[in-house]
């Protein structure tokens, strides 16, 4: 089980990471990056990163803004001043990665553009994360998820899954976030190999809105190559106390199916006999299993299916889904601390037999990392009060009084 003092050491302990994003796309690939012992120095404005006001909250600290952002180091600057820029710049010169995710053009118009910085630095590998990638008619487009979701044809593709539905559903969920995010994470990994085989870095240009294409496997082909009838989906099963979910993929697990729910006799049914013959009677096919669910719990019937080999889960909430047995079992959820107390968030997906992967103990104070830092370059603290006079440099409440 993942554990916050894990004797392994990380497979990224030494990098260094400039973080300039916010919201979540940038800040989830960067998260990723500290779970794997990485220095990351988040890069803040003098307000912080806005997700540090957004709820869950507990006396003023946001669990939302810790799960994105813990195990990183925090460093407010205020870029519109040179002189925080000129500091930025001496960072890069000791950084392996920097990752920002404005809107194209900013970083450019700060001096801060992959040009200049690796200029200083030609092993630093520099991802942007964007709508819609740096260049074209579309890049300097606003785009939050839910703009994405709709402008891929993720929203439409599926409404075309639903029954009875005119209206593309809503969505709280930001996949196009997350996706990209796990993606960055993934593409900064590739390129810091290419550093460290030729010592030359990489400009890492990731696209939301391409990653919510990429995602779009059978959709993307079905709009090319249409199947002319919509495939039969698993869809929810009434139990007596809620729902289960019975995905019988194959015809093995429909056979299993049949003796499970005592009704061996659908095996040979020519409706239900061959997979072609099931897609074209599924309404009937999942009318009797609801039929069968109806007398039992949902507990049961996950039972009994699973214990027969068909792949079947109940539904769970998400509170419920963090207390099962295997989460448990296999360390998925991590306890970490913030100013107001412990709370849980997840671990990356991926394990190593051989390094640490979990969420990092520590949720930064906005600028408590500062003075550190800037010592670290060399700066007296002259030097630092002097940048705070300039307002090029702010300090959390607990770095003004360190």
């Amino acid at each position: 089980m993942p554990s916050t003092s894990s004797p392994k050491p990380g497979i990224l302990d030494g990098v260094r990471v400039l973080d300039f994003t916010a919201m979540m796309s940038g800040p989830y690939a960067t998260r990723l990056m500290a779970d794997l012992g990485a220095e990351v120095i988040k890069i803040e404005p003098p307000e912080g990163d806005h997700i540090r006001s957004r709820p869950p909250q507990r006396e003023g600290h946001s669990t939302y803004f810790a799960q994105l952002n813990c195990g990183k180091k925090s460093l407010a600057l205020d870029l519109k001043k040179s002189a925080a820029v000129a500091l930025v710049k001496q960072l890069v010169v000791t950084a392996d990665v920097v990752v920002e995710n404005y809107r194209p053009g900013v970083m450019q118009r700060l001096g801060l553009d992959y040009a200049t910085l690796s200029a200083l630095n030609p092993r630093l590998v520099y991802c942007s994360i964007s709508g819609f990638g740096q260049t074209g008619d579309w890049a300097g487009r606003s785009a939050y998820a839910p703009v994405l979701h709709a402008g891929s044809g993720y929203d439409l593709a599926n409404l075309d899954y639903q029954d009875g539905i005119a209206r593309p559903l809503k969505n709280g969920i930001f996949i196009a976030d997350v996706l990209g995010g796990s993606l960055a994470f993934g593409a900064i990994q590739s390129a810091l190999l290419r550093a460290a085989r030729t010592g030359q870095g990489d400009q890492v240009d990731l696209s939301l809105m391409d990653a919510m294409l990429g995602m779009l496997v059978y959709e993307c082909q079905e709009a090319q190559f249409p199947a002319g009838r919509r495939r039969p989906l698993y869809q929810p099963t009434r139990a007596r106390d809620g729902f289960v979910l019975i995905a019988p993929v194959s015809q093995n697990n429909f056979e299993a199916l049949a003796r499970t729910c005592g009704h061996a006799e659908w095996i040979a049914d020519p409706r239900f006999a061959t997979i072609h013959a099931r897609e074209h009677h599924w309404g009937e096919l999942m009318a009797l299993l609801d039929d069968w669910a109806a007398t039992r719990s949902a507990a049961e019937c996950e039972a009994l299916m699973n214990a027969g080999g068909v792949p079947c889960s109940r539904y769970f909430s998400v509170r419920e889904a963090m207390q099962l047995p295997p989460i448990a079992a296999r360390g998925v959820m991590q306890t970490i601390h913030d100013g107001a107390g412990a709370f849980q968030v997840p671990n990356p997906a991926f394990r190593f037999q051989h390094s640490a992967a979990h969420a990092r103990d520590s949720v930064a104070e906005l600028g408590a990392d500062g003075p550190a830092l800037l010592r670290a370059l060399g700066l007296r603290d002259a030097d630092i009060d002097a940048l705070c006079a300039q307002g090029a440099l702010h300090l959390g409440m607990a770095a003004a009084h360190g």
